[in-house]
């Protein structure tokens, strides 16, 4: 057996600071597990899939899900409908802007100011969002998918460093399950000609093709939600994820998908009996950074 001996380093590199906490405890020593997890998929070739549930575009991570795109570190998205909408925000240079959770909310909205705790970002964004995306909706007939009508969302985007332009450039695909749900549900809705419609059933079937690889497939989970369950519930009709890395925040007593352990997942046959697993219980925006930093360091 392995010694607790701590965290300890001559050269200050993050590859080597996350190999180091591998001696450590807790969450540091989980961390420097799903490094190692990651990176195996990565290096054996591993179709990789990351679910992305809460405010993660908001909080700037939209930088390290394209770069994982880019790096061929990830093969498919699945994320909310929030993120989609917030990454059209960043895409048509709006943005969000660094603010503070001990303010007077019914200030912020007589400012046209919307908060996502620390992060404000003003009404504005989403005018022109409506206005980006509702002459390609009112264009489009049909039955589509979310990837495929994301896809075509990719691909009239200017901004080379939005993960849905790098989606389409590099033939990812991305789904959310959770598309009606979101503001750009909302102008489905409302922009859509009459024999337009996404058709959700389309997408149970292209992620149980994928699913159906004749490859090793791994998941990356962060938070939990409807795309965590999404994915994890597709492999019920195939053999089971090879290997699995959860980040989140929430505990298994209480009941919820987000907290529920990926031991838990093996009873449903969602991952193999013998799939490396492992859960972080840190905040997505301090882990996903860090593992991102440490594949690109073992390129």
């Amino acid at each position: 057996m392995e010694k607790v001996r701590g965290v300890s380093f001559d050269e200050v590199s993050l590859s080597k600071i996350l190999d180091e906490m591998y001696y450590s405890a807790f969450n540091a020593r989980r961390l420097a597990i799903a490094a190692k997890i990651f990176r195996k998929m990565v290096e054996e070739d591993y179709f990789v899939f990351l679910t992305l549930s809460g405010a993660m575009i908001p909080a700037g991570m939209r930088n390290v899900i394209s770069g994982m795109m880019k790096n061929g570190f990830i093969n498919c998205l699945v994320t909310t409908g929030a993120n989609i909408v917030h990454e059209l925000v960043e895409a048509l240079g709006i943005g969000h802007e660094i603010g503070r959770e001990d303010v007077d909310d019914v200030e912020l909205a007589s400012k046209n100011i919307n908060r996502i705790y620390d992060v404000f970002v003003v009404q504005n964004a989403f005018e022109e969002v409506e206005n980006f995306i509702s002459p390609i909706i009112s264009d489009l007939e049909g039955a589509y998918s979310t990837p495929e009508f994301l896809r075509v969302v990719g691909e009239k985007i200017e901004d080379r460093n939005s993960f849905l332009r790098v989606a389409y450039e590099k033939g990812i695909p991305v789904f959310s399950p959770t598309l009606h749900d979101s503001i750009v549900g909302l102008h489905l809705s409302i922009y859509r000609k009459k024999g337009f419609y996404i058709d959700f059933m389309k997408d149970i079937n292209q992620i149980l093709d994928l699913c159906f690889q004749k490859r090793k497939i791994g998941v990356v989970i962060v938070g939990g939600g409807v795309p965590k369950n999404f994915t994890l519930q597709a492999m019920l009709l195939a053999d089971g994820f090879d290997s699995a890395i959860q980040i989140t925040t929430d505990s298994p007593q209480w009941g919820g998908l987000s907290g529920a352990t990926l031991s838990e997942a093996k009873s449903w046959c969602k991952l193999k009996e013998n799939a490396e697993e492992v859960t972080v219980y840190c905040d997505a925006t301090i882990a996903l950074p860090l593992l991102y930093a440490y594949l690109l360091e073992h390129e």
